[in-house]
C-alpha cells in the first residue's frame, strides 16, 4: 500500500493591506529626507568624482560683468546639461526631472530639497549657445586628465617606522614602491632603482593614442533635390506673404501658382518608382516656380524705404538664392554635386558627408576628428565640410602633447592615416605607428601590423554615443547648439568612463597595502626585488 503524499508547503509573497485614498495625504507622507540619502547612488558618486571647483571657473569667465542680476550657479547649468545627455531627456523633461529627484538636486549642488525648478526649460537653448565647443571641450579635458592623473599618481601608504631599522632604508624602498605603482603602464624595459638615486626622469613619449574619424547626422529628413526645391518653394511663398502690402503693392497680390505648383511636386513624389527623365523634369518645373517667385520678393522689397525683413528671415533669403543657384548648376549642366552643397533651408550649414558604408553610403552632419586616451574620449577637430582624416594625424598628437606634456608612445589608427607623410613625421617624434609596413612583406611585418581587434575601444565608443547616447541623431538645429550637443556627448562619455574606473585607484591602493604588510619574512630589498621582476615580466 502506497503512503500518502506529503503537501509541499509555499512561502507566499507578503499582500500590502488596501488603504483608502482619503487617508494618505501629501503634509504627512513620509520621506526618504527623515534618513540620510545613500551614498550608493550614482548621481552621489559621480558629484563627488567630479572636480567641480576647476570646471565651474571656465563657465564663470563667461560673465564678466558685475552689473545686474546675478548668473545661475555654474553647477547647476553644466549639472543639468550632463543629466540630459546621461538621460536622453528633452529640455523639458529634464527639468521635471530634476523638480521630482532628490539625487539629481543633490548632484546639481542643492542643499536641501526643493520643488521649484532651476530654470526654464526654455533656457536650454541659450546654455547651448553659451557652452560652445571650445568652452565644453575645455571642460571635458578637465575631467578626464583629473581622472587619468588620479590614476597615474595613486601612491600606496608608508609602512610602519617599527618594522624598519633604518630611516634610509625605508625612505628607498618606499620611493621605489611608489615608482613601481606609477610606471606599471610603462614598456617592460622600465627599472626600479632600490638606491637612493632613482631615476625619477620622465619618459620623452608615453601612452598609447587611438584615433578614428566619424560623422554626428543631423535630425533631417533624407534629402532628395526635389523636396529640397519644394521646400524652397514655399518658403519663398511664406516670404512673399510677409511683404505683401497693401497700401505699397496695390490691390492686386502677386501670383505665385503655389496650387499647381504643389500638385506637380506631389504627382512625382508619390510614385514609388521615378525614372531619372521624371525627376529631372520635376526639379525644373519646380525650378521655374521658385525663380518666379525670387523675382516678385525682389519686386516687393523694392518699394520698401528701409528693408523690412527681421534677421531671420533674411537669412533664409540668402539661402533660398544660393539655393537655386545651385540647384540650376546641376539642372543645366547634367550633374548631381556642387561644391558647398544645401541640402536643407532650414540648417544650411549641414553637408553631405560621403563615407561609403553599407546602410550609409551618405551621411548628413559633421564630421569628427576624436581620440581616445585611457578610455576617456577627446574631440579633436569637428568641421561640416567633408575632410581627410590623415591631414588632422599630425594635429590630433600635437593635442595629445599639449594635454599630457608628451607625445604619444604608440599611435593605433585606420589604414587612411598611414600615409608617407605621417610615417616620416611620426617616426622624426619617435612615435611608433602600430600599422602595416610599406613595401613587401617582410619577416618583421607581423609584429607592427594592427590587428582589427586593437581598434575596437574606439569602435565601441561610437557605438556607445550612438546608439546610447543620441550622437547618431543630433536634434539641435543652429550649428552652435548642434556643436554644443555633439561636446555634451563627448564630456558624458568620460563622466560614464570615471564612473567605471573609479575602483581602480582603490583597488590598487589596497593591492600595494596587502603587499606591504604580508609576508614579513622578507626584508625591503626582497620586496623591491619581487616588485622589479614583476613589472620586467608584464
Amino acid at each position: 500500500m502506497q503512503g500518502k503524499l506529503i503537501k509541499a508547503s509555499k512561502k507566499l509573497a507578503s499582500t500590502p493591506r488596501y488603504v483608502s485614498p482619503n487617508q494618505l495625504t501629501l503634509a504627512g507622507f513620509e520621506t526618504p529626507f527623515e534618513q540620510k540619502l545613500t551614498s550608493e547612488n550614482r548621481w552621489v558618486k559621480m558629484a563627488g568624482a567630479i572636480a567641480w571647483d576647476q570646471i565651474v571657473v571656465h563657465y564663470n569667465n563667461l560673465f564678466q560683468s558685475a552689473e545686474g542680476r546675478p548668473p545661475i550657479s555654474g553647477r547647476v547649468i553644466l549639472g543639468a546639461m550632463m543629466i540630459k545627455h546621461i538621460e536622453g531627456l528633452t529640455d523639458r523633461r529634464t527639468i521635471e526631472h530634476i523638480q521630482e529627484n532628490m539625487f539629481m538636486q543633490y548632484f546639481l549642488g542643492y542643499s536641501s530639497f526643493t520643488n521649484e525648478a532651476p530654470f526654464s526649460a526654455t533656457l536650454f537653448v541659450e546654455i547651448r549657445k553659451r557652452l560652445s565647443l571650445e568652452l565644453l571641450s575645455k571642460i571635458n579635458d578637465v575631467i578626464a586628465l583629473h581622472c587619468i592623473k588620479a590614476e597615474e599618481t595613486d601612491n600606496p601608504p608608508a609602512p610602519p617606522k617599527d618594522n624598519i631599522e633604518n630611516d634610509e632604508q625605508q625612505g628607498d624602498a618606499i620611493a621605489a614602491i611608489n615608482k613601481a605603482a606609477e610606471n606599471e603602464s610603462l614598456p617592460a624595459t622600465a627599472v626600479v632603482e632600490t638606491t637612493a638615486t632613482v631615476d625619477t626622469q620622465v619618459p620623452t613619449n608615453k601612452g598609447k593614442l587611438i584615433t578614428d574619424a566619424t560623422v554626428a547626422p543631423q535630425n533631417i529628413t533624407y534629402p532628395t533635390d526635389l523636396k529640397l526645391l519644394n521646400a524652397a518653394r514655399q518658403k519663398s511663398e511664406e516670404l512673399i506673404d510677409i511683404l505683401y502690402n497693401q497700401e505699397l503693392h496695390g490691390q492686386a497680390k502677386v501670383r505665385t501658382y503655389r496650387q499647381m505648383a504643389r500638385k506637380d511636386f506631389l504627382n512625382t513624389a508619390k510614385k514609388k518608382a521615378k525614372t531619372s527623365k521624371a525627376i529631372y523634369k520635376a526639379n525644373g518645373s519646380q525650378l521655374r516656380y521658385l525663380k518666379r517667385n525670387l523675382g516678385h520678393i525682389e519686386t516687393l522689397l523694392k518699394v520698401y524705404p528701409v528693408f523690412p525683413l527681421a534677421p531671420k528671415e533674411q537669412k533664409y533669403l540668402m539661402v533660398l538664392h544660393t539655393v537655386y543657384l545651385q540647384q540650376e548648376q546641376m539642372y543645366r549642366t547634367h550633374t548631381k554635386s556642387v561644391e558647398d552643397r544645401i541640402v536643407n533651408i532650414h540648417q544650411p550649414h549641414v553637408r553631405p558627408i560621403v563615407r561609403g558604408k553599407d546602410g550609409a553610403k551618405v551621411e548628413f552632419g559633421s564630421k569628427l576628428q576624436v581620440a581616445i586616451v585611457k578610455g576617456f574620449t577627446f574631440i579633436d577637430h569637428l568641421s561640416w565640410d567633408a575632410f581627410n582624416e590623415s591631414r588632422y594625424l599630425s594635429h590630433t598628437v600635437e593635442k595629445y602633447k599639449e594635454r599630457f606634456g608628451f607625445y604619444p608612445a604608440e599611435v593605433l589608427a585606420d589604414q587612411i592615416y598611414c600615409t608617407r607623410d605621417n610615417r616620416k613625421k611620426l617616426k622624426e617624434k619617435g612615435i611608433k605607428l602600430i600599422a602595416k609596413p610599406l613595401g613587401r612583406p617582410s619577416s618583421t611585418a607581423v609584429a607592427v601590423h594592427l590587428r582589427p581587434g586593437e581598434r575596437n575601444p574606439i569602435e565601441g565608443k561610437f557605438g556607445q554615443a550612438k546608439v546610447a547616447y543620441g550622437l547618431d541623431n543630433i536634434k539641435a538645429k543652429l550649428k552652435e547648439t548642434s556643436e554644443s550637443w555633439i561636446a555634451s556627448i563627448a564630456l558624458v562619455l568620460n563622466l560614464v568612463a570615471m564612473t567605471r574606473q573609479a575602483l581602480v585607484p582603490l583597488i590598487k591602493y589596497y593591492y600595494f597595502i596587502l603587499k606591504i604588510i604580508s609576508d614579513e619574512i622578507y626584508s625591503y630589498q626582497d620586496k623591491i626585488y619581487f616588485l622589479k621582476m614583476r613589472t620586467l615580466s608584464s
